[in-house]
């Protein structure tokens, strides 16, 4: 594996594991969308890991992370169209989409 990708594979989990230990257990929406400061920190860590996969895809087109490609659209939703996103939405990719990713990276670094 290229270093580049480890690299970017890193990046992606640290990011996905900042996002759990903000979030805290249990995952409680309502806390979430009560904290802007918390929105904002989670905001950014999707935005580095969208970053990242959009360099992992120049590098190996083929990389196995599903979805990899809408992973990139939601990151450039949330830079570029940060006023139509709902914390609904960045919520459902914390609970739904996150465990998927960090379960396939884990996996590419092995």
């Amino acid at each position: 594996m290229v270093n580049a990708v480890k690299k970017y594979l890193f990046d992606i989990q640290s990011c996905i594991s900042n996002i759990d230990k903000y979030i805290g257990e249990p995952k409680i929406y309502q806390a979430y969308l009560k904290n802007e400061m918390l929105q904002d920190a989670v905001e950014r860590n999707l935005e580095i890991i969208g970053e990242a996969i959009n360099q992992l895809l120049k590098i190996q087109p083929d990389i196995k992370i599903t979805n990899a490609r809408r992973i990139v659209d939601a990151r450039n939703k949330i830079i570029h169209g940060y006023d139509s996103i709902e914390p609904v939405n960045i919520w459902a990719i914390i609970i739904n989409h996150l465990p998927i990713l960090n379960a396939e990276v884990e996996e590419l670094l092995k």
